[in-house]
């Protein structure tokens, strides 16, 4: 699994070089382009999930261990932690979306039936995932309500909640930038409230806080020690974001509004992890100082990462039902709801049993890579090589997504 994973990622970088120096300066427009920012919010609330708001508290210590994790010796846990969802690995969406805006209109690889199918598995696969690290997740947060450690009735009909209210809201593609805006502002009061939360309970100085983000320095002078997996649980995060790549490729490759393609890839490595590491240094420095975030602080936590599950499952819901025609305009509202819901829901729990893992998901996706470098060179590479800018069809108008179903 180590060396098909090592294969995926080399991949994936050298095609992002060739991109870049075949295409840096086309205009990459998408077919329901919108403004800047608001690409910006969809990408990074659709680009990830409540792990982001949920993993980093539980796992600063396990960075820190040097004695069970040598490998980590490199640098600091922030920058650790940062490494694992900032900065670099944004590119794997850089070049799906490119891939999608751009190319896949020409190739028509994903039209394929069986690659179809099997992309459309991936993505009912991941959108359960999703829901199910917010079910494993909620009693270390909220540990009032349970024993801390075992997930109980209440766990459950959160989550179902949540993945309700995402197929609910996947019925309208307006619903999107809706979503993703709130999303985005709701994630930045989290960041200001708990910032605030640590100047007045620890009476800190802003001195201390920027020492603690000077810390992150140790993620970009030791940026290639990410490139490949550092060990078993590093190999895991870097399955998870090939799982995600294709599809998140897929949903927001259609929103891009006119940008170059190398101001894409600066968007996406730039733009996301400034807040990542504005919010992954607050919690770090509630950790490395003791502050508690029980109570008030973890329950503004759960609750942001329900935002994150409900827009990423609301994007991912939306693509496969495109997919595969299973559409509110074919099955009606009703049966769009309890179909979408039932299969989710199941999904989730199989996840819960330990009968799928992500990392299966992420070497299928590495697989589709290689499949469609090879169907390029096999049959469309003139098509390719002839590709000057984005489709004709394709034209910027930021009230397409007001009139989207």
């Amino acid at each position: 699994m180590t060396t098909w994973l090592s294969a995926g990622i080399l991949f994936t970088f050298a095609a992002i070089a060739v991109i870049l120096m075949r295409w840096g300066n086309l205009r990459c427009i998408g077919v329901t382009p919108v403004r800047t920012f608001t690409f910006i919010a969809i990408l990074f609330t659709s680009g990830l999930d409540v792990g982001l708001i949920m993993f980093p508290l539980t796992e600063f210590a396990g960075y820190a261990d040097l004695a069970a994790s040598p490998e980590y010796g490199f640098t600091n846990p922030l920058a650790i932690e940062f490494g694992f969802w900032a900065f670099l690995i944004w590119g794997f969406y850089f070049l799906t979306c490119f891939y999608f805006c751009v190319i896949e209109p020409r190739v028509k690889f994903f039209e394929i039936p069986v690659v179809k199918f099997i992309n459309n598995i991936v993505i009912i696969g991941t959108c359960a995932f999703t829901a199910y690290l917010l079910l494993s997740n909620l009693p270390w947060y909220m540990p009032e309500v349970g024993d801390g450690e075992t997930v109980i009735g209440s766990f459950y009909l959160i989550v179902f909640l949540a993945i309700a209210f995402a197929v609910y809201s996947s019925t309208s593609l307006r619903y999107v930038r809706i979503l993703s805006l709130a999303t985005t502002w709701f994630f930045l009061g989290l960041i200001a409230l708990m910032w605030g939360g640590a100047f007045l309970s620890q009476d800190s100085s802003v001195a201390e806080f920027a020492n603690t983000v000077s810390l992150l320095g140790g993620y970009f002078g030791n940026i290639h020690e990410f490139v490949l997996p550092l060990n078993d649980y590093h190999e895991f995060y870097l399955y998870w974001w090939f799982a995600w790549s294709i599809m998140i490729g897929q949903f927001t490759s259609r929103f891009v509004g006119g940008l170059r393609t190398y101001q894409v890839l600066l968007a996406m490595l730039v733009f996301p992890s400034i807040p990542i590491a504005i919010w992954f240094s607050v919690l770090y420095y509630y950790s490395a100082n003791g502050l508690e975030t029980a109570g008030f602080y973890n329950l503004a936590m759960v609750i942001v990462g329900i935002t994150f599950v409900i827009n990423s499952l609301d994007s991912l819901i939306r693509l496969y039902t495109d997919n595969l025609n299973l559409t509110v305009a074919r099955f009606g509202k009703v049966k769009y709801f309890i179909g979408n819901l039932t299969a989710l829901c199941v999904l989730t729990l199989l996840f819960k049993l330990d009968f799928l893992q992500i990392q299966w998901v992420g070497a299928v996706v590495i697989g589709i890579f290689f499949a469609c470098f090879g169907y390029i060179l096999w049959k469309k590479f003139a098509v390719v090589s002839n590709i000057a800018a984005s489709p004709k069809e394709n034209k910027i108008d930021f009230n397409k997504i007001e009139l989207a179903n």
